[in-house]
């Protein structure tokens, strides 16, 4: 098929553009002029300059395209909440009323678990008794804290009423990617910033990790058996924080993490860290520190049973190959300053 794939020079973006230029499919890259393209590096796919927010290079883009896999986001850390939310919105909504108007045959729409709210559980210093979240579960949370995963949220209703009005959308919600190819985050991920400093404090709350493989193969099965108006939760380990930084420690030859900021001390330490986020590496943003306590993990087996996906890698093998991938960069770059 031709196939066009928003975001095409993100994380998941080039990932799946890869994969499917191996099975054999004709890709479009759309991306903006400002992206990096070291993810599509080498891949024989036809490169399309626009933005979801100009309807006009959309237009262009899905000229003779059968199918399309919507993973843009363009929100960057520090950006005006509500324009950042608007943007987003107002771009995926843009995004599906041009793929239905080309009459393409079907699109899945790269959503995330961050557009299931929060566990209905408090925060808490323990993951006893943790819920699953699946994907009944709905937004539960207050925008103003956690606006991409509003603006997540928003967009999947955008998605929701392309389908009312006859595209075959399918929502996929992955967890946190991690693995090799990320360019955006080559200094903020968590396994960038152990191996560079160690210094990772330990906070109480989990998270479900997922290979980015994983995900890309969520995505391929969605595209063939996904059921239109439906969402799929593409998840990996869950993992109380302080074993993810265990494990990410030893990946990296590092001491596991001993500092231990009880949930007490967040809101301060939120408040000293908000100013400095932008001149200070961080692997996560300051405002995430709302989250502290809450343990995200779900549960994965919709997707499984009706996507016919694999039990997922666990969260180490993930990390060794980010890890090894960061280290061929710091080779290579090496490697060009000496000559």
């Amino acid at each position: 098929m031709r196939i066009l794939v928003t975001g095409a020079t993100g994380f998941i973006g080039s990932c799946l553009c890869r994969a499917l230029v191996q099975q054999g499919h004709q890709v479009v890259a759309l991306h903006r002029p400002t992206s990096i393209l070291a993810g599509l590096e080498g891949l024989p796919v036809h490169r399309h300059l626009g933005d979801m927010l100009d309807p006009a290079s959309l237009a262009a883009a899905l000229r003779d395209v059968e199918a399309v896999f919507h993973t843009a986001a363009p929100m960057r850390p520090g950006a005006e909440a509500q324009a950042a939310i608007e943007a987003h919105v107002v771009g995926t909504r843009n995004v599906l009323e041009a793929a239905r108007q080309a009459g393409v045959r079907r699109l899945v729409h790269t959503s995330s678990v961050a557009a299931l709210g929060v566990p209905d559980a408090p925060p808490s210093r323990s993951a006893q008794n943790a819920p699953l979240l699946d994907e009944r579960h709905t937004w539960n949370y207050i925008p103003a804290r956690w606006p991409y995963a509003f603006a997540k949220h928003a967009s999947e209703l955008e998605a929701l009423r392309a389908v009312d009005r006859g595209l075959e959308a399918v929502i996929v919600n992955p967890s946190a990617v991690f693995g090799a190819g990320d360019w955006y985050r080559t200094e903020r991920s968590v396994v960038a910033h152990m191996a560079r400093s160690g210094v990772v404090p330990v906070i109480a709350g989990g998270l479900n990790a997922v290979h980015i493989d994983d995900v890309v193969a969520g995505h391929l099965a969605a595209l063939e058996r996904g059921v239109p108006g439906e969402r799929y939760i593409l998840g990996g380990e869950n993992l109380v924080l302080s074993e993810l930084l265990r494990i990410t420690a030893e990946v990296v030859g590092r001491r596991p993490p001993r500092l231990t900021v009880p949930l007490g001390l967040v809101p301060p330490v939120r408040w000293i860290l908000e100013p400095l986020r932008r001149w200070v590496h961080l692997p996560i943003e300051p405002s995430m520190l709302w989250l502290a306590g809450y343990y995200f993990f779900y549960d994965t087996r919709k997707a499984q049973v009706q996507l016919g996906l694999p039990a997922p890698r666990p969260y180490r093998q993930a990390a060794l190959e980010t890890f090894a991938w960061l280290q061929s960069l710091d080779s290579n770059s090496s490697e060009r300053a000496e000559h």
